[in-house]
């Protein structure tokens, strides 16, 4: 039996958020526009992070209630004798297996945020939306001003439309930010997850990126909203499939899936196998063999 192991690098950024990845102008952080910096890729995605794990806290109950359900055992990441008398974020590893056919098993962990209040046999995920409002161009090479293009004209306020026009400030986030609330769903989805709750935070104030109002929270199931945003669940087992069937030819090694900064494919490099596990082997990271691409 064949084994195969999907982990992400050490002191990667494959856990940040982005924000706008698949708007027509995302984010440049261009400096005459943004002098302050605040909205640089890197920033918003820092932004965003900071924001959706400060969300998935505040919506729960106290701890010290009756109602908080503790799973058999503990929080694998947490070190009570480095941890200073602080406690762990409150969430839920569940590890689950799949059966993909042909012999092949997945086994996968994933997160669960809370329990849903009505029903103490359904968990829910939790997941914040952040809005962002582009700076609109200062001036064009000339000295004249811009003409504000009709993307960013056409954007909509949450604070004003949130309640009112809540449809529409979805749809825009899911042609902004498809790949984010994609990617949100299929861990509801792998999770098992009963509910998937979303809130949505805008900055107090647009210069502002540390203080943020939560303006409203919605409830979604993870296979209707799938189903709402085109995410088809037989895709997602197919594509793990293919990279599993594309790793099971190559011999027993250590490789990085990488995507093309320029390309819509992704390669498969080969590399020693104590690539990245030191601090003194970043020589190693150049010297990978390309194996193959898909």
């Amino acid at each position: 039996r064949v084994s195969c192991f999907f982990d992400k690098r050490d002191n990667s950024q494959f856990d940040y958020l982005t924000v706008h990845e698949t708007a027509h102008n995302p984010p440049t952080g261009s400096s005459s526009d943004d002098p302050d910096g605040i909205n640089t890729p890197e920033r918003l995605g820092l932004e965003a992070t900071m924001i959706h794990q400060n969300f998935t806290q505040q919506i729960l109950k106290q701890k010290n209630t009756s109602d908080r359900k503790s799973f058999q055992y503990p929080n694998p990441f947490f070190d009570s004798e480095d941890s200073d008398g602080m406690e762990p974020a409150s969430i839920a590893y569940r590890y689950r297996k799949f059966d993909l056919g042909n012999d092949v098993n997945l086994v996968c962990r994933t997160e669960l945020h809370g329990k849903v209040k009505k029903n103490t046999g359904s968990y829910m995920t939790a997941f914040a939306l952040n809005e962002y409002t582009p700076s609109p161009p200062s001036s064009s090479k000339d000295g004249q001003p811009n003409q504000t293009p009709a993307s960013l004209a056409n954007m909509i306020s949450w604070r004003e439309k949130i309640d009112s026009q809540r449809g529409a400030v979805l749809a825009t986030e899911l042609k902004n930010n498809s790949f984010k609330l994609a990617k949100w769903t299929a861990q509801s989805l792998l999770a098992g997850a009963d509910q998937m709750k979303i809130g949505f935070v805008s900055r107090q104030t647009p210069k502002n990126a540390y203080d943020h109002s939560i303006l409203a929270t919605q409830f979604y199931r993870p296979k209707d909203f799938a189903t709402q945003i085109t995410l088809n669940e037989g895709t997602m087992w197919a594509m793990i499939r293919m990279f599993i069937q594309l790793l099971q030819k190559h011999p027993e090694g250590k490789y990085v899936l990488m995507r093309d900064p320029n390309k819509a494919l992704l390669r498969l490099y080969s590399v020693p196998p104590g690539t990245f596990e030191d601090e003194d082997g970043d020589s190693d990271d150049d010297e990978g063999e390309e194996k193959g691409e898909e």
